[in-house]
């Protein structure tokens, strides 16, 4: 089996030798540069399938001469693996190589740990992706037949084998989630803890509580000790969904553990550290909130080595007869109906909507549908009775004094939190809200709700 080629671009002798010897031992083969005009020659010789490549060269610290070199390396070698190294590391520094093609920014002194995972990681994600993948596993269960949505299955597949942080980004209702579980359960982390995080759902003040876990007494209410979701999840995955709604000040804070691997525990000053893989998902634009600063681009850069963007319900209706079908049959048995069925001419119908709401309301629609009929065979009039179309806009209020602001917005909250069964994503997108916003004001005004 042929050894990975990872060539080295460092100018001092000592740090290329403390790399070889742990590349090396680790399964590698190795070259090293201690010149930079000697790199080019040497990846037309050595064809490295990776390179380690020294931000500086000079006594200027700045890092400009690595950008510099790392564009005319990408320039020439558009699909060379990059990762930078700096003993004089900085955010910004990190964002432009980033963006300039590099996959990963190690700082210097390096975790060889850390290291050798982002190496792997990189090259694994590299190698083509085999034919036929996703006939099995967990993906099994993930509905769609759809071209595109099959490339977005397959991608996630591959990309499940590695240690990569991911971004799955979707509409609501799309199954962000399902996909986030799907790659969990087929890596190699698959024996080990899954922990949700829902972040639109965490008030700032108890977020430091929520993610690192807090000591008895480092605050009022800290009446005992408690476990943060990243030690639940030590040694395997955390999926952050949300993060889209997550404010500037908590992404600083999460920055921290995703760069170095290690938080601290409210209340204590011991540091630990982590080995946990990250998966996060938002239905927002993040490079649209990143040119609105409104979300941090170093951030973004760090979740995002690899975005899956799942397609919504409406650029693939072949897939809502499988959908339907599918839902169908489990409520033949959860209802004891196994004679249940859906016309032709209402699965004609149904592919003809645009559901805004994707897979979540198509499943709410069917059921709701089934709940509803007194026959067996449900046709396209069923479901229209049933569908929920978006209000027309044309909306009456009450005669100023007749009711206060405050006592409208519990009235039109509790009849969308009614219309969307509950269910916050859809209540908050409906009403212009971020689902951190609507929380709120359910807290605020004491409305039950479920996820």
């Amino acid at each position: 089996m042929t050894k990975p080629k990872i060539l080295i671009v460092d100018d001092d002798q000592a740090v290329c030798q403390s790399l070889l010897l742990l590349l090396k031992k680790s399964g590698f083969e190795c070259q090293s540069v201690n010149r930079p005009q000697e790199i080019m020659e040497t990846i037309s010789a050595f064809k490295p399938d990776l390179m380690l490549l020294d931000m500086n060269y000079t006594v200027d610290t700045s890092g400009k001469k690595g950008l510099e070199m790392l564009n005319k390396i990408i320039a020439a070698e558009p699909k060379m693996n990059v990762i930078l190294m700096t003993g004089w590391a900085t955010v910004q520094l990190a964002v432009e190589g980033m963006k300039a093609g590099a996959k990963d920014f190690i700082a210097k002194p390096w975790d060889n740990k850390k290291l050798l995972d982002s190496i792997r990681t990189i090259l694994k994600l590299t190698k083509p992706i085999p034919e036929g993948i996703g006939s099995s596993y967990n993906f099994e269960n993930i509905i769609g037949a759809d071209p595109a949505f099959k490339d977005v299955l397959q991608m996630a597949q591959h990309v499940a084998r590695t240690n990569a942080s991911v971004l799955v980004q979707g509409e609501s209702g799309t199954g962000k989630e399902l996909i986030a579980e799907a790659i969990h359960y087929e890596s190699q982390r698959a024996d080990r803890p899954f922990v949700k995080v829902n972040l639109g759902g965490i008030s700032s003040s108890l977020f430091e509580s929520e993610m690192f876990g807090h000591k008895k007494g480092a605050f009022t209410d800290a009446v005992i000790d408690r476990r943060g979701r990243f030690e639940m999840a030590d040694t395997g995955t955390i999926f952050l969904d949300e993060i889209g709604d997550l404010p500037l000040s908590n992404q600083v804070k999460l920055l921290r553990v995703l760069q170095e691997h290690t938080y601290e525990v409210l209340g204590s000053s011991e540091t630990k550290k982590i080995d946990v893989r990250v998966i996060s998902a938002t239905n927002k634009d993040l490079e649209a909130m990143v040119n609105q600063e409104l979300f941090r681009e170093d951030f973004y850069y760090r979740i995002n080595l690899i975005k899956i963007v799942i397609p919504p319900l409406r650029e693939r209706p072949t897939d809502i007869p499988l959908l339907v079908d599918f839902f169908i049959g489990n409520l033949r048995k959860n209802y004891e109906k196994p004679n249940l069925s859906v016309h032709k001419s209402a699965m004609e119908w149904l592919m003809t909507q645009s559901f805004p709401g994707n897979i979540r309301q198509l499943k709410n629609l069917v059921e709701r549908t089934v709940l509803i009929a007194t026959k067996d065979e449900l046709i396209a009039s069923d479901f229209q009775q049933q569908y929920r179309k978006p209000a027309d806009g044309n909306i009456t209020l009450p005669d100023v004094g007749k009711i206060s602001l405050e006592d409208m917005e519990i009235k039109m909250i509790k009849k969308a939190m009614d219309f969307h069964n509950n269910k916050v994503s859809a209540t908050a997108r409906s009403l212009g809200l971020t689902r951190s916003a609507l929380y709120r004001r359910l807290a605020k005004y004491d409305i039950p709700y479920f996820e």
